[in-house]
C-alpha cells in the first residue's frame, strides 16, 4: 500500500488532536479510537496504576475521580521557561517536552500500528502566532515543539501554518476565500486565491492568542468564580474595615493549563487563612474544597459543557457544579454568553482585518468564509464575520479535520 514519503501529518491541538497521511493519493485518517478521527489533547498519570493515560482515557479517570494528576492545554505552555522545568510524576521528573513527546509518539506509534508502515518525518500544524506578533517567545515555541517532536521519534519535521492547511483542503470554489480557525487556544485566518485551474495561492496569515479555552476561562471568571469568593471581602486582622479577596487565584483556576498548578500546600494554606477572616466564608469554602479535593478541572469541564449547550439552546445552558457542593449550580443564559465574549467578537475582527489589510484586500472580495476549528461553531464567532463579511457564502467545512487534512495533503506539493 503505497504511502507517501514517510510522512505523517499531525495536528497538535490546544483540546484535541488529529493525525492524516496520504495512501493511493488519497488521505486518511488515523483512528484514534473506534468511529473517532481526533483525540483529547488531554494528559492523566494515575496515581494507583502508575500509568500515564492520554486522550479519552485521560478524561474518563478525571472524571471518574480516580486519584492522580491531570493536564490539558500543555500547548499553550510552548515558549514559556516552563516547559522546561522538572516536575516530579508518578516515578518520574519530567519537562513538558517529555509530556507532549510522549503524547506526539503516541500519535505516531497508533498510526505505525495501523498502517504497518514506518513515519519517521512529520508535517506538524502550528498557529501563524503562539503568543503574538513580535512577541520573543514565538521561535522558542516552535523550537520547543521540534524538540518535542524528536522526542516523538521524528526524524524530520515540517511546520506549515494551520489555517493554511485548511485552505488546501477546504473544497473552495474559485475565488477569494477566507480561513477562520477557532480552535482552542488561538484563532488564526488565512486569505488565499483559489484560480479556475486548481492553484491555490496564499495571500496573508494572521493570528491571535484567543481560543475556546480562553472562552472557557471568561464564563468561568464571571459566572462560577463569583460563588467561589471572586469580588468579596476579607476582614482585615487588625482593625476595622476589609480588603478584597486576592484575584489572582481566581484568574489562575479558570485557566486550564495554569490549574494543577494551584494544588501546593502553600496554595491551601492561604485559603485556609482567607476563609478565617472572610465576610462570606461559605464561598472561601468552596474556594478550599476545590483546592483539598483537586476538583479544577472538573470546574473547567462544567463550564465548557454550559458554554456549548447555551451555544445552541435558547433555554442556556446549565454548569453543574455539584460536584463541589449539592444543589450548587448557575446557568448561563445566550444573553449573558454573548456579553461575556463581546470583547473576543471585536478581537477576532480585529484579527480578520489585519490579515485582509496584510493581503491587500477588502471585505467585499471575500467570497468565501470558511470556518475550521471546533471553537469556530461558537454563534458569536459566525455572527462577528458576518457582520464583517456581509455579502460572502458562509461555509463550515471538516471543522475537525481541515486542519490535519491539509497537513497531509501539504506533504505531496
Amino acid at each position: 500500500m503505497p504511502i507517501n514519503a514517510h510522512h505523517l501529518g499531525i495536528d497538535f491541538g490546544t483540546s484535541n488532536s488529529a493525525a492524516a497521511y496520504i495512501q493511493n493519493a488519497k488521505v486518511r485518517f488515523v483512528e484514534m479510537a473506534p468511529g473517532s478521527n481526533t483525540l483529547p489533547t488531554s494528559f492523566f498519570f494515575d496515581f494507583e496504576s502508575r500509568e500515564t493515560l492520554i486522550g479519552h482515557p485521560a478524561d474518563r479517570a478525571l472524571l471518574n475521580g480516580d486519584e492522580g494528576r491531570y493536564m490539558r492545554a500543555l500547548k499553550r505552555v510552548l515558549g514559556t521557561s516552563l516547559m522546561h522545568e522538572k516536575r516530579q510524576l508518578l516515578n518520574q521528573r519530567l519537562t513538558f517536552v517529555d509530556i507532549i513527546g510522549g503524547f506526539l509518539k503516541r500519535l505516531k506509534d497508533q498510526a505505525e500500528k495501523q498502517t504497518g508502515h514506518t513515519f519517521d518525518k512529520a508535517v506538524s500544524g502550528r498557529p501563524v502566532v503562539f503568543h503574538g506578533v513580535g512577541d520573543p517567545r514565538e521561535q522558542k515555541a516552535e523550537d520547543d515543539l521540534r524538540l518535542c517532536y524528536e522526542v516523538a521519534g521524528f526524524k524530520d519535521v515540517t511546520f506549515l501554518a494551520e489555517p493554511e492547511a485548511a485552505a488546501l483542503a477546504s473544497g473552495a470554489t474559485p475565488g477569494v476565500g477566507l480561513i477562520v480557525d477557532i480552535g482552542g487556544g488561538t484563532s488564526d485566518f488565512t486569505v488565499f486565491r483559489l484560480s479556475e485551474n486548481g492553484q491555490n495561492d496564499v495571500l496573508a496569515n494572521h493570528g491571535v492568542r484567543i481560543g475556546g479555552t480562553d472562552f472557557d476561562k471568561l464564563i468561568s471568571i464571571a459566572q462560577v468564580m463569583p460563588l467561589l469568593g471572586k469580588g468579596s471581602e476579607l476582614k482585615r486582622e487588625f482593625g476595622p474595615g476589609t480588603t478584597p479577596v486576592p484575584s489572582h487565584i481566581f484568574q489562575d483556576l479558570a485557566t486550564w493549563e495554569k490549574i494543577p498548578f494551584l494544588y501546593t500546600a502553600q496554595t491551601r494554606r492561604m485559603v485556609k487563612d482567607m476563609a478565617q477572616l472572610a465576610v462570606e466564608p461559605q464561598r472561601i469554602d468552596r474556594l478550599e474544597t476545590v483546592l483539598v479535593d483537586e476538583l479544577g478541572h472538573d470546574l473547567a469541564f462544567a463550564v465548557e459543557a454550559g458554554k456549548v449547550t447555551a451555544n445552541s439552546n435558547a433555554d442556556g445552558g446549565l454548569i453543574d457544579l455539584m460536584m463541589i457542593e449539592k444543589g450548587l449550580d448557575t446557568r448561563l443564559l445566550p444573553m449573558a454568553l454573548t456579553y461575556i465574549l463581546g470583547g473576543s467578537a471585536s478581537q477576532l475582527k480585529e484579527g480578520a482585518q489585519a490579515t485582509l489589510d496584510q493581503a491587500g484586500a477588502t471585505a467585499d472580495q471575500i467570497d468565501q468564509v470558511i470556518y475550521v476549528g471546533g471553537s469556530s461553531l461558537m454563534e458569536f464567532v459566525s455572527a462577528a464575520m458576518k457582520e464583517t463579511f456581509p455579502a460572502a457564502e458562509h461555509i463550515y467545512s471538516e471543522v475537525f479535520t481541515a486542519v490535519v487534512k491539509g497537513l497531509a495533503l501539504s506533504s505531496r506539493i
